[in-house]
């Protein structure tokens, strides 16, 4: 009789109890599997065949002109500016503007008290007739030989003299007429008549603001994107929804060692009298200005580094495609795309984030510069009521 060991016994009872386990778990998994496989075929028989089109919105990629912003601050002055003062002392006779009249050159603004040279030119001139008399006088005497030469040079002598002071006097009376210098907006008098006034008082100030100056200041490291006749656009908090347009007129010479940036000086067009002088303006300047394909920002959808749009490869039938491009610079709300695209293709804007490569779509609008995405909505909801 042979004699089993305790340890083998042991060992085969384990083995038949880890088959035994092992057949009850095959069993549990094909039942399992027979089961997932019953229900996916149901539910496949109440899906339906095909998913029904995403609604979306496109747009047409365009060749439009663009350029790179650059963005700054800059304050407003006159295209002319005076402060009109005095340059002798006196009284003011009498005061031609209040203040905020359009004036031209040569308008008398201000007249001060002359009757003391008035009386002075008044005495000059009949001194001058009285000269004038004895040139006459000589003249004829000479001419019968009755009268030396010398005396008629003196007598001529005499009366170019008297028109120098005549000249002088006249002179010095223009400075109690003050005169705007050019045509511009006169402002707030600060004087009233009968007030003495020594030379330097300030009076009042006169605006040439028919185009106005914008000075601002550009980083030095962007001087080599600068240049004489760049167009830019400018904002201001006083008319937010204005845009003013102008260009570059003049570029300092030197660059501001403490600040690193150089003063860049506009011209803008203001034949409506909107802007006035100190005013604080927002500047864009376009920058390397080109032309260049551009989608609305909204159609790009970023996958990490990619960028990527859908593109609508048949209107009719809703069928899409994904593409890679390659974009540029940005501005508010657009894009700048540099390869990927073609002009005249049509991309989706909204409605992008709910497709995948086996969708198709409904194409509810066409958003471009004279329909935005809410006239399509509105558009949409108008059709379903009806």
């Amino acid at each position: 009789m042979t004699v089993v060991p305790a340890s083998r016994l042991t060992f085969s009872r384990k083995f038949l109890e880890r088959r035994q386990g092992w057949c009850i778990a095959a069993l549990l998994l094909t039942s399992l599997t027979t089961l997932l496989l019953t229900v996916q075929a149901a539910v496949a028989q109440e899906m339906p065949t095909t998913l029904p089109p995403t609604p979306a919105i496109g747009a047409e990629v365009e060749h439009k002109a663009w350029s790179d912003p650059l963005e700054s601050l800059g304050t407003l002055k006159a295209n002319e500016s005076v402060t009109i003062s005095a340059t002798v002392t006196e009284i003011i006779n009498e005061i031609n503007f209040e203040g905020g009249e359009h004036v031209e050159r040569g308008d008398v603004l201000i007249k001060l008290d002359d009757t003391e040279e008035q009386a002075d030119l008044r005495s000059a001139q009949a001194l001058r007739l009285e000269r004038q008399n004895a040139v006459n006088r000589f003249t004829q005497l000479e001419s019968r030989n009755m009268a030396p030469r010398a005396d008629v040079e003196d007598s001529r002598a005499q009366l170019q003299q008297v028109d120098a002071d005549i000249q002088a006097l006249q002179a010095h009376l223009d400075n109690y007429s003050i005169r705007a210098p050019f045509d511009g907006v006169v402002g707030v008098r600060q004087v009233s008549a009968g007030t003495l006034v020594t030379p330097g008082t300030e009076l009042a100030t006169l605006d040439d603001i028919s185009s106005m100056k914008l000075d601002f200041q550009v980083p030095e490291v962007r001087l080599g994107s600068l240049s004489q006749g760049l167009s830019l656009t400018a904002t201001t908090a006083a008319y937010p929804d204005q845009v003013f347009h102008g260009e570059v007129a003049t570029i300092d010479s030197r660059i501001d060692p403490v600040s690193r940036s150089i003063q860049v000086r506009a011209v803008l067009d203001n034949s409506d009298g909107l802007l006035k002088p100190g005013m604080l303006m927002r500047v864009t300047i376009a920058r390397s200005p080109r032309e260049t394909l551009v989608i609305p920002e909204a159609a790009v959808v970023p996958q990490g580094q990619r960028k990527r749009v859908w593109v609508i490869t048949d209107q009719e039938a809703g069928s899409i495609e994904q593409r890679d491009i390659e974009i540029g610079s940005r501005r508010e709300g657009e894009v700048e795309v540099t390869a990927g695209l073609a002009e005249g293709e049509m991309v989706v804007t909204h409605g992008a984030d709910r497709l995948h490569s086996a969708a198709t779509i409904q194409l509810l609008g066409i958003q471009d510069e004279d329909t935005d995405v809410s006239d399509i909505l509105q558009s949409q909801r108008s059709g379903e009521d009806d």
